[in-house]
């Protein structure tokens, strides 16, 4: 069965990515309006109704301003950690809060997403490997450089989110303050152009059908600046970049046969097991 991906939206505005297939979706993130969200998603034909919960990668505005809408009117469950829900002025309801820890997966429906870890300039930031039987998607966003979590994803993947926020050249000339500048480029920042083709071009795997670029900088970054560092490297993988102001297209991701790749299981260090004292 093959899954089924969209950018809602992508970009410091807002962030919003749907995973899914003919039974069960999640969204990760959801930092559109709870009408924004289900107008696009009906525009690409998706039911709302499909959705089976929302997961939280951070508590930055432009993934969570939308979420608690979108919870009580659909009455979806909130994946977030509990640091990050603490770092929120957001009020869930209880029966529908669910903490997740890194490192251990979650089955929804016919869907498993595996959290991890990543570096950003959060309380407690993760990204994300959603996968069934035969397929592996990433989120791999808001990311300041490739750590070895993220490496280990990216290698797995049949399609990717993968940030290309800013172009160097283009933040280093730019009216941002030092400071910022800093920020964005530092280890706990977001990934740049120039980072992220590194990033495929050395960890892609046989089965990368697809790389949506994410999470472009309006500032700092442009489409055309983002897919020329990748043309010359892409060969027949599909390559395109997430809209800051809409809806991309839904992409449908299909197992690989297994006479031409016998894809394995995602995989992930051990499963951490919760104190009962902590």
């Amino acid at each position: 069965m093959p899954l089924s991906i969209a950018s809602l939206n992508s970009g410091s505005n807002a962030n919003c990515y749907y995973v899914g297939n003919e039974d069960d979706a999640i969204l990760v993130d959801a930092g559109l309006a709870y009408k924004e969200t289900i107008l696009r998603m009906e525009g690409l034909g998706l039911d709302p109704k499909r959705l089976k919960a929302v997961f939280i990668s951070h508590e930055h505005t432009d993934h969570i301003s939308g979420v608690t809408q979108l919870h009580r009117k659909l009455n979806l469950p909130v994946y977030i950690t509990e640091k990050t829900r603490l770092n929120t002025a957001l009020r869930f309801r209880d029966d529908l809060i669910r903490p997740f820890i890194a490192n251990a997966a979650i089955q929804i429906g016919s869907l498993h997403v595996l959290p991890f870890t990543k570096f950003h300039d959060a309380a407690d930031p993760h990204s994300f490997m959603v996968y069934d039987n035969e397929v592996t998607i990433g989120i791999l966003t808001d990311i300041g450089h490739a750590c070895k979590e993220v490496i280990n994803c990216f290698k797995q993947c049949d399609a990717v989110f993968l940030e290309s926020n800013y172009c160097e050249e283009m933040l280093a000339s730019g009216s941002y303050p030092a400071q910022l500048k800093k920020r964005i480029s530092g280890k706990s920042g977001h990934l740049s152009n120039r980072q992220a083709l590194e990033l495929f071009v050395k960890h892609k795997s046989e089965r990368l059908q697809l790389v949506l670029l994410a999470h472009l900088s309006q500032n700092n970054n442009t489409p055309e600046k983002a897919l020329s560092e990748f043309r010359d490297h892409i060969g027949k993988i599909k390559l395109h970049v997430a809209r800051r102001d809409g809806a991309s297209e839904l992409f449908e991701i299909h197992p690989i046969p297994a006479k031409v790749y016998n894809p394995p299981k995602p995989t992930a260090p051990k499963p951490q097991q919760l104190s009962l004292f902590s």
